[in-house]
């Protein structure tokens, strides 16, 4: 290695390299993150102004309409920077940086949607001790606790990353800094990197799958002994979507792990990551409140609200 350069600065390889395309995949990620950024944030203002919706469900749900709107933040304003001005270079330290952050939000969903579960379990299962034990002060310490697992899972991995040198290839096969690309085109040992993200890795999955398999195990219990139809359909109607989202989180994230590191996936490796990480923060909160009765009825209240009068009251 005393013979070769190593290199302070990272080039990524982005979506397209065709001129033509630049332009409307600009204009393309721009609309999808602006819808992303205003449905977010309308999920969390209704959240935060509408009484009806202060119950632990909804904070939670707040806490992931929140992840999702940091997560998407992470990737796609540089990729539309990219986009727009087709330069694609990174410096290693602005890199890593946005390791740490992609792996903080991913990390902390996945722990969120645990904890959801059990919420889910705790209101179903257990009714009548639900507000003594999802008070406000465990919602907050639960809270607490997957952010802070979230950013403590990526500073571990970060740390290591940051003692990779890079003396050979400079091209980041991705529109951001991903882990496992970095890894691959490291000149450094990586065999504590690989190990921390296979350990690390399982334990993170395999906690949160077996609370949120657990749950819905004992959930569908309790509803097959629901004898009313009507409260038995309601009760799916409030798991549906939770469930949906779990699924899309963990198919999207182990297709994309499981598959063949072959060379011959390039397009497999540019749709997956946006799917992921463009596509899903904008479906989730779409399907938590086009299914949520509540949801509607509080849009419906902050849709009047702001109105002009002149609209409501049509002369």
């Amino acid at each position: 290695m005393g013979n070769q350069t190593i290199l302070n600065e990272l080039f990524l390889s982005g979506l397209s390299d065709i001129p033509a395309l630049q332009l409307p995949l600009f204009l393309f990620f721009l609309l999808i993150y602006l819808l992303t950024l205003i449905w977010n944030l309308l999920i969390i203002s209704l959240i935060v102004s509408d009484s009806h919706l202060h119950t632990p469900m909804y904070f939670f749900l707040g806490n992931m309409a929140s992840l999702d709107l940091c997560f998407s933040s992470v990737t796609v304003p540089r990729m539309l920077f990219d986009l727009h001005t087709q330069r694609r270079k990174i410096t290693i330290t602005a890199c890593i940086s946005q390791v740490f952050f992609f792996i903080f939000f991913a990390a902390s969903e996945s722990v969120l949607l645990a904890v959801m579960s059990y919420d889910r379990y705790t209101a179903i299962c257990q009714p009548l001790h639900y507000t003594q034990i999802m008070s406000w002060k465990v919602c907050v310490q639960l809270a607490s606790i997957v952010w802070c697992f979230g950013s403590s899972y990526s500073l571990v991995h970060t740390l290591c990353a940051f003692n990779l040198t890079f003396c050979e290839s400079d091209i980041v096969e991705s529109f951001f800094c991903d882990l496992p690309q970095l890894l691959q085109i490291s000149c450094s040992d990586i065999f504590i990197n690989i190990l921390l993200i296979f350990v690390l890795g399982c334990f993170l999955v395999a906690g949160s799958l077996t609370l949120t398999i657990l749950s819905y195990v004992y959930i569908f219990k309790a509803v097959l002994k629901i004898q009313v139809k009507d409260n038995r359909s309601k009760v799916f109607s409030t798991c549906s979507s939770h469930l949906t989202v779990v699924f899309i989180f963990y198919f999207s994230g182990s297709f994309d792990f499981f598959r063949p590191g072959t060379n011959n996936h390039y397009a497999a490796d540019k749709v997956l990551p946006v799917f992921y990480t463009v596509i899903v923060p904008l479906l989730n909160p779409l399907i938590y409140s086009l299914r949520n009765q509540d949801f509607r009825k509080a849009f419906k209240v902050f849709f009047y609200e702001f109105l002009p009068n002149k609209i409501q009251n049509p002369s």
